[in-house]
């Protein structure tokens, strides 16, 4: 059965439409004909454009300030919201290759209006969230490095959208080296600087086991919502379901599988390495700071300033600055795809593709702009913090439609989801949404 035949027998309403990112849709050939290897390659990409989602330099903050005030002991919390997080992103990668039809697509499918246009307003909030962090993280970097005032570094970040653009042009292949290219840059910047703090490696591995301390010490507790609360980013589900569309794979139950094992196998790896990023940035802190009784740094520009002086070299300061300029126009990148998906997805709108990206990016930047120019360089700490609350409150209507999509047999078909892992998504779900209720009920009563 063609999942797209809108009248074959399935558990959907409407046809799909429009596909999903139709200029760049199937464009990277899978070598069908090819070995097991190079068929596995053709897949590697979505997975790390995704990855830089769970590295933005809103994670930065609360990872910054859990190694500084409480050394390793935070790193079970970074490696729990990373199983989370591969297992929401496999159910992406399901959805779109079972059902043709990105996340966005779905929901506009499945609930009526008064129910879909609040879910694509939500959504859109929560890319000006993720975008306002992103926007920061890059313009502080072109402050740190190049001494950019933070103005005009926000609006230089708008010009990430002229470069999707001639990447597109070149195929969507260059894109994906383009993210994986800036990411490699920011593994080998953290690298160096953890040699050069030279942690206890013991009290790193003793860090990834579970404490009771989490639970018994609020501040801690605290923290470690955050790390947890903020991991998945709501536009990360979006995205992934709509740029593993761009492969050419087949339309029988076979090749859909094994397009499934192989787009897995990537989220996960990628998600690894997030893992890996995520946790030096910790363990940075925990090093650096925490060692030597800092034990109060939030602030992005503290980090910097502390860094050299710290661990005696110059270039500590630096290679920290360029890792987050790179992870900052990596964020903008995606989170520009991700705005095309949802609004797409959501609203149907057909225009020219370079129209589409600048009118997504317009509606993201925008009040990121306004919003990170009025706080000026005070209180960016706040500010992150701010918009991973605002994440909190959209993240919960991103992830039920996925896991209840998913788990359904109609609109799935043969690639519905089993039970054990509908009945695992379900309990991601649910410990989510708690724990985003509980930051935000923080945040409210202070």
């Amino acid at each position: 059965m063609d999942v797209l035949n809108p009248k074959a027998k399935s558990g959907w309403r409407h046809e799909r439409g429009e596909a999903s990112l139709s200029d760049v849709y199937r464009t990277v050939g899978t070598g069908r004909h090819s070995s097991a290897w190079r068929r596995a390659a053709a897949f590697a990409g979505p997975g790390y454009m995704v990855a830089v989602g769970y590295m933005d330099p809103g994670n930065w903050a609360t990872s910054l300030a859990g190694g500084s005030k409480f050394g390793y002991a935070l790193l079970t919390v970074a490696l729990l919201s990373n199983l989370m997080a591969i297992v929401l992103q496999s159910l992406c990668a399901r959805l779109a290759i079972a059902s043709g039809r990105d996340l966005a697509q779905a929901c506009r499918d499945a609930f009526p209006k008064y129910v879909s246009l609040p879910l694509w307003a939500f959504a859109e909030i929560a890319i000006i969230a993720t975008d306002i962090a992103e926007v920061i993280g890059t313009a502080i970097g072109l402050n740190l490095l190049m001494g950019i005032p933070l103005e005009l570094g926000v609006l230089i970040t708008a010009l990430d959208v002229f470069v999707i653009l001639f990447l597109q042009k070149l195929g969507f292949r260059w894109v994906e080296a383009f993210i994986i290219a800036l990411l490699g840059v920011i593994a080998v910047c953290f690298g160096v600087q953890i040699l050069l703090a030279d942690p206890q490696w013991g009290a790193v591995l003793t860090g990834f086991f579970p404490t009771t301390e989490i639970v018994t010490n609020p501040e801690m507790l605290y923290l470690a919502l955050g790390i947890l609360g903020a991991t998945v980013m709501p536009h990360n589900l979006y995205l992934h379901s709509g740029i593993v569309q761009t492969r050419a794979y087949g339309h029988t139950i076979p090749e859909k599988r094994e397009a499934l094992t192989f787009a897995t196998i990537d989220s996960t790896v990628a998600l690894c390495f997030a893992l890996l990023i995520n946790a030096s940035i910790l363990i940075l802190a925990a090093a650096a700071f925490n060692a030597h009784g800092k034990t109060d740094v939030v602030e992005l520009g503290d980090a910097y300033s502390l860094l050299s002086p710290l661990l005696g070299l110059a270039i500590a300061p630096t290679l920290f600055g360029i890792a987050l300029l790179c992870c900052g126009l990596n964020s903008t990148v995606t989170a520009t795809l991700a705005g095309q998906i949802v609004m797409e997805g959501f609203l149907k709108i057909r225009l020219k593709p370079w129209v589409r990206r600048l009118i997504t990016r317009a509606i993201a930047i925008v009040p990121a702009a306004i919003v990170t120019i009025w706080y000026g360089d005070q209180g960016t700490a706040e500010l992150l913090i701010l918009t991973q609350v605002v994440l909190s409150l959209q993240l919960s209507f991103a992830v039920f439609p996925l896991v209840m999509f998913t788990a359904n047999k109609a609109k799935m078909g043969e690639l519905v989801a089993p039970r054990w892992l509908s009945g695992v998504a379900y309990l991601i779900a649910v410990v989510i949404a708690g724990l985003n209720v509980k930051l935000l009920l923080d945040f409210v009563t202070g």
